[in-house]
């Protein structure tokens, strides 16, 4: 006959933390016990071997007597460590217990609540430190993810908009004739290559910041040569002056990855700036790191402004330009990030910005 089901699963599982403490305690004390009385009994024993000459001793009887005594205070002795064992990992327990109680009350929708554990400094005040910290970079996480998803749906949804009521203005246009049409389709055609770029650039975003799986040599220098090559035409018909000076940085990283921080900072440098201007690019190396440095003329940057800059759809008003969308500074600090390398920004001595970023020539330890 087998045993019922719920008794085979619960002989299976693991006794409760509690029991085990309580078998641990239990056990040592009732052992120290145990041993505290065979040495007695050695001792005694070995006292009563050596009594003197002349004393009486007690005539053997003709059978086992069993004491009742010893028995009783023997099994007083297991209860009251079986007892004070269960107290004990108990009390030892409790805030592990408030804070798993807490932990599962928290979610998604009240991630500001923290854990509250008064005592000593130990290991527990440690582990709610911990927790509370990984408690609040999940709700920075939470919020700066609501807000992005916010503004990329406002973003993506404003293009999307445009292109409707174009068409709907030309269908129902009854004047409308072949070059007005054509002309319609070209402007939305336009529209939805701002929705492609803005995708793409979200796409991008979202690879940087999972983190570079893969680690190959590189060299800055000629990522920003192949970079300044396709884009100095543009900056050209806006009478925008690159001045390079690219030494050897070799370094290690995701080389699409790190082809996209080049793009972004120098389609940033050229878009936010003045007519006339220049924008001056250079790479360095050193035994620790290598470095690109990308500044440009342009509108006056205030240092508090610099970390709003870098973040999704944040650009100022004052350097939001036609053909941007509010995510390449966003995307250069999350390809930054994930390679481990140093982002340095800082307002440019003639207007407009400055950004350092310095790569390592080893991958990033985990």
């Amino acid at each position: 006959m087998r045993p019922p089901r719920n008794v085979v699963s619960l002989l299976r599982r693991r006794p409760i933390l509690r029991v085990q403490l309580t078998l641990l305690y239990s056990g040592l004390a009732l052992g120290l016990l145990a041993a505290v009385l065979l040495a007695t009994d050695l001792l005694y024993g070995h006292t009563e071997q050596r009594a003197p000459a002349g004393t009486p001793t007690v005539p053997a009887t003709g059978g086992h007597s069993f004491d009742v005594a010893p028995a009783v205070i023997g099994l007083s002795a297991v209860a009251i460590a079986v007892a004070g064992a269960w107290w004990l990992a108990g009390r030892f327990l409790r805030p592990l217990r408030a804070i798993t109680t807490t932990a599962q009350e928290i979610s998604a929708t009240n991630l500001d609540r923290r854990l509250d554990l008064t005592g000593p400094a130990d290991e527990l005040s440690d582990l709610t430190k911990t927790l509370n910290d990984l408690f609040g970079r999940l709700q920075a996480s939470f919020e700066a993810q609501h807000h992005f998803v916010a503004n990329a749906s406002h973003e993506l949804r404003t293009p999307l908009a445009g292109q409707r009521t174009l068409l709907q203005i030309a269908l129902t246009d009854p004047d409308a004739d072949t070059e007005s049409l054509r002309a319609a389709c070209e402007e939305a055609l336009q529209l939805g290559d701002q929705q492609e770029r803005l995708i793409e650039a979200l796409l991008t975003l979202a690879t940087s910041e999972r983190g570079v799986e893969r680690w190959e040599p590189i060299d800055l220098a000629e990522i920003t040569e192949d970079v300044l090559s396709v884009r100095r035409h543009a900056a050209d018909r806006r009478g925008i002056h690159i001045d390079a000076g690219l030494d050897p940085a070799p370094a290690v990283g995701d080389p699409r990855l790190v082809t996209s921080l080049v793009a972004n900072l120098v389609d940033n440098a050229v878009r936010h700036n003045l007519a006339g201007g220049h924008v001056t690019v250079s790479t360095t190396s050193s035994a620790e790191q290598a470095t690109l440095t990308i500044s440009n003329t342009g509108p006056s940057v205030d240092h508090q402004d610099i970390e709003r800059l870098f973040q999704p759809f944040q650009a100022g008003t004052e350097r939001v330009h036609h053909d941007g969308h509010g995510l390449g500074l966003a995307i250069v600090r999350a390809i930054a990030e994930a390679h481990g390398a140093g982002l340095s920004p800082r307002p440019g001595t003639d207007g407009g910005l400055t950004v350092e970023v310095g790569f390592r020539r080893q991958p990033k330890s985990h």
